[in-house]
């Protein structure tokens, strides 16, 4: 059974910095395409970032320049970092293993304001 804890949401201000981790048990963060969601109130869950299996990055328009998503074989954990935050990047994050119904964390919270 695959599954995945999402860490390092928090609140910060405008402009600032988070890393979300997502640390993979039951399979290898290699094996499936990883990717992060992320739902704000009263919104459709949305895709910010994916890494396929050989490393190939894909990013949603409003995050690209800002996000990396990046993964530790060692540690078998996912990352999102997250520079120059903006309100509008305030929602639950969510880690995901593999495609179609795939694998889901609990999610956690991102919340940007001065």
């Amino acid at each position: 059974q695959v599954q995945l804890e999402e860490s390092g949401g928090g609140l910060v201000q405008p402009g600032g910095s988070l890393k979300l981790s997502c640390a993979v048990s039951g399979s290898s963060v290699r094996l499936y395409p990883m990717a992060w969601f992320r739902q704000a109130p009263g919104k459709q869950r949305e895709l910010v970032a994916r890494m396929w299996s050989g490393g190939y990055t894909t990013y949603a328009d409003s995050v690209k320049g800002r996000f990396t998503i990046s993964r530790d074989h060692a540690k078998n954990t996912l990352y999102l970092q997250m520079n120059s935050l903006k309100p509008e990047d305030t929602a639950v994050y969510y880690c995901k293993a593999a495609s179609g119904p795939g694998y889901w964390g609990q999610g956690t919270q991102v919340t940007v304001s001065s």
